[in-house]
């Protein structure tokens, strides 16, 4: 890089906040490849120039000093150089060909750092950033104060004093079915639409759910331990013992509990392996037994009186925590078997333990549990005979992974091109939204200028760093417009008439997966 000072070569170029480059004479003279007298004396030329200090290129500072010659058409330069500014150098970037990128909102992914998926659909809207979070308190400081959109798994929980942290968020998306880790009630009284991705994951989580009910029933796992264990089973007698449990299908009947997409996907895949299949979900029209071929049950403890496998497919709130307890796992069938890939808060691991080891329940497969990330050497199922455990996979597949963060990222842009909650189409708590505030459309007048790009930040504390996407420019639709959403305060929420009504009052108790 070329050094200038402010009296030296190209003079007034660095006053205005131009770019300035050396001659072609320099360049040659820096590179050591000047016209000399011998190949030797050229080797020496080069190794003076490797050896010399070297500026370090810095972003430009301001607006005006960005608008340099890219901005009327220039594409050929090819390094970056330095000009003078009160004696400060400061280098350029490359070239953008279509000028300065138009100031955006930000927009941040919490507990997460792949951002590959989103900034396509997003980049034209919004600036991206990643957290990578397990807290509110491992989230920057710039985030907190400027994100209007949040996306983010499962792996983080947003109470009401969390949510009081961000000063301008208007939307979250859980890249995912559930989001009991969300306090949707709050959210909705700070001006927060919260929405979820409930489809994406269906096939995977009700393939995940008949594969558990199928290792119970045939002891898959169990023979496979055996195996690795030295267990050869080559009389009648060790095989009756190794495969000792394994139980027939056909004829069996399978209980869901919430009949969901997830729980219907389940009860199609159960019926061709011959399970006869209940269901109870209370908030389900009726009808829907008929054009499934399903029976229907009036009360949970017919179910849990008739099933010989029970299987959990609804969602987790304040009123079906810890729906299987003790109480209710006395009603079940003496050897039931319990299937649970929805919530882990909705089965007391204490109380499913106990059973385990008096024979109650013959055996459960879980892929959700009260505490999470799961740890066999902790918790009270650590004793525990025949359970199967999984990490909360039931829902991966690559295809299911990048479906719900495209959707994800869809629902973020509706938010930002439109309006805040008629535009967005998985809005948990529009209702609540709606009793706490008077909404309004989004007001495209309001920016934030310093949030410009479409690069991915990722923000720890103390450090700003950025990683280049390079991804291939997205299809923009036409007709799209993009705005920025105003940075608001956080109002008080109304309080209804004494009259009012609200759906609101009557959660339901059982609700089914979205």
């Amino acid at each position: 890089m070329v050094q200038v000072s402010g009296d030296g070569a190209n003079k007034g170029a660095g006053a205005t906040g131009q770019p300035c480059f050396p001659s072609s004479e320099e360049r040659r003279r820096i590179r050591g490849l000047a016209s000399t007298s011998s190949s030797a004396e050229r080797r020496t030329a080069r190794r003076r120039a490797r050896a010399a200090p070297r500026a370090p290129l810095l972003l430009l500072a301001t607006a005006k000093a960005a608008a340099g010659p890219w901005e009327r058409g220039a594409r050929n330069y090819a390094a970056p150089s330095t000009c003078a500014r009160g004696g400060l150098q400061i280098g350029i970037r490359p070239p953008i060909v279509n000028g300065p990128m138009p100031a955006r909102p930000l927009v941040a992914l919490l507990d997460g750092r792949d951002c590959t998926v989103e900034m396509p659909i997003l980049k034209d809207v919004a600036t991206v950033a990643f957290c990578d979070a397990q807290s509110t308190q491992e989230i920057h400081e710039k985030v907190l104060n400027e994100a209007v959109g949040a996306l983010m798994y499962h792996t983080i929980t947003l109470s009401r004093q969390d949510l009081e942290k961000f000063k301008a968020l208007r939307v979250i998306v859980r890249i995912g079915s559930g989001y009991d880790n969300v306090d949707i009630k709050s959210a909705a009284e700070l001006g927060i639409a919260v929405c979820n991705i409930p489809s994406s994951s269906v096939e995977e989580t009700a393939d995940s759910t008949l594969c558990h009910i199928l290792n119970l029933y045939r002891r898959v796992t169990w023979l496979h331990q055996a195996m690795r264990e030295g267990n050869r089973a080559s009389s009648v007698e060790q095989i009756r013992e190794v495969a000792g449990g394994a139980v027939r299908i056909r004829g069996e009947t399978l209980g869901i509990i919430g009949l969901g997409r997830v729980g219907q996907a389940v009860a199609l895949r159960a019926k061709s392996f011959g399970f006869n299949v209940i269901f109870y979900d209370p908030y389900l029209p009726d009808g829907v037994e008929r054009s499934l071929g399903l029976q229907r049950v009036g009360t949970l403890q017919d179910l849990l009186m008739h099933s010989d496998c029970i299987t959990l497919h609804c969602s987790l709130n304040e009123h079906n925590h810890h729906l299987i307890n003790d109480f209710t796992i006395k009603q079940m069938r003496q050897g039931c078997f319990l299937v649970n890939t929805a919530r882990g808060g909705l089965v007391d691991e204490k109380a499913l333990a106990q059973a385990l080891k008096e024979g109650r329940i013959r055996g459960t497969a879980l892929d959700v549990h009260e505490s999470e990330p799961f740890s066999f050497a902790q918790g009270p199922l650590k004793d525990a005979p025949n359970v199967i455990c999984t990490p909360h996979t039931a829902w991966y597949s690559e295809q299911a992974s990048i479906e719900s963060r495209e959707d994800a990222a869809k629902e973020i842009r509706r938010a930002i091109t439109g309006h805040i909650p008629d535009a967005l189409r998985n809005c948990v708590n529009k209702e609540y939204l709606l009793l706490a505030a008077q909404w309004s459309g989004i007001d495209p007048a309001t920016v934030h200028p310093e949030l410009n790009g479409a690069a991915a930040y990722r923000f720890p504390p103390g450090v700003v760093g950025v990683a280049n996407p390079g991804l291939p420019e997205p299809p923009v639709a036409e007709g799209i417009v993009a705005h920025g959403i105003p940075s608001v305060s956080h109002s008080a929420p109304r309080t209804p008439s004494p009259g009012e009504t609200s759906k609101l009052d009557a959660d339901r108790e059982i609700p089914a997966d979205q």
